[in-house]
């Protein structure tokens, strides 16, 4: 559950705090020599403020905004601490409104992650206030400068520890996000497992019982259905997506009269609806079952083709030799069955 403060509430108790200092302005605008200056600075001030709390752009300020801050800054220092005569009778009272409307809008600036910028304000109010004659260093707690480095302070480390909170929270988000895809995967791998043992123990468990029931001695017929056996628990691993019922009973029927059968599972059928998947191995099954081939490879085509699988038989018209060494033998084979299965039905189209 997050617990949180709404953005607008923020900005609104800003934007009246900093209204505030505009109303202080107002209040006191006969004690400076010239209002003048004074209005123009309450609407730098006004200007700066309006454009810091609008919510537009990222979070973090940008330079040019930071910038423009600080040379509002300046700019109202010198504008208003010009038109005071700081050895009234009395003092300056809030006259000396520009302390605080600086310090919160170096809070601001402060808030939204360039402190750099807020400190040199701090500094720049710190250097104005001792270049005061009448009153030197006595006028950083006298007008205010002590408090408004104080709340830049509190902006500072608070946005520092919550830019670090944020960043912490983003490292556990991820670090759980790859946590659950590491025990996902874990669970596959589990699944997977005892899924492939399931399917090997159904298909080869009655040769294997004979296996130990004869000690290892089979007959020859015996030993060819253990390599029948074995390609079709290979199958299973290398061509998963292109096996169903059909399939698997007319590969080993062929396996069986002597033929090679190669099935290569590519990822390219992932897509295919359970609908157009049942049509596509139905049709590689009846291609099976009508080729009398001696070599039969089915091979699934990568997405974006119109065809699903291509089928090739082959009939061997050489000795085997060349194709035992590995050499190339396309022309001692004649081909008995080529196919193309597409992904869409023609009929349905």
């Amino acid at each position: 559950m997050n617990i949180g403060v709404p953005r607008y509430l923020i900005v609104g108790m800003a934007a009246l705090f900093s209204a505030y200092h505009i109303v202080l302005a107002n209040y006191t605008i006969d004690i400076p020599n010239r209002p003048g200056p004074i209005y123009i600075a309450m609407a730098l001030y006004g200007i700066a403020t309006i454009v810091s709390l609008l919510p537009w752009g990222p979070v973090r300020m940008p330079v040019w905004m930071a910038t423009f801050n600080f040379a509002t800054v300046v700019a109202i220092s010198l504008l208003v601490a010009n038109e005071l005569d700081f050895t009234r009778e009395g003092g300056t009272g809030y006259a000396t409104w520009y302390v605080a409307a600086s310090g919160t809008l170096l809070t601001i600036t402060s808030t939204r992650g360039r402190h750099t910028f807020a400190w040199l304000g701090i500094g720049f109010l710190v250097a104005h206030t001792f270049s005061l004659g009448p009153v030197g260093p006595a006028g950083l707690f006298s007008l205010g400068i002590v408090g408004s480095a104080s709340w830049v302070a509190v902006s500072h480390v608070l946005s520092s520890g919550l830019a670090k909170a944020s960043k912490d929270a983003q490292r556990f988000i991820l670090a759980e996000q790859e946590a659950t895809d590491w025990q996902a995967a874990q669970d596959a791998h589990v699944h997977e497992r005892q899924f492939r043992l399931d399917q090997t123990s159904s298909m080869a468990l009655e040769m294997l019982e004979r296996i130990r029931e004869t000690e290892g001695d089979l007959s020859d017929a015996e030993r060819r259905e253990c390599l029948n056996l074995e390609g079709a628990i290979r199958d299973e691993i290398r061509g998963r997506k292109l096996l169903n019922d059909a399939v698997r009973d007319q590969v080993m029927i062929a396996r069986r009269r002597g033929a090679t059968v190669t099935l290569l599972d590519e990822g390219g059928i992932d897509d295919l609806s359970d609908e157009d998947l049942d049509r596509v191995l139905n049709r590689l099954a009846q291609a099976i079952q009508s080729t009398s081939a001696d070599k039969v490879i089915a091979r699934t085509v990568p997405e974006g083709s119109d065809v699903a699988i291509t089928v090739v038989g082959l009939h061997s018209a050489g000795d085997g030799e060349s194709s035992a060494l590995g050499q190339d033998s396309l022309e001692e084979d004649v081909v008995d069955i080529w196919l193309e299965i597409p992904r869409v039905d023609a009929v349905s189209v």
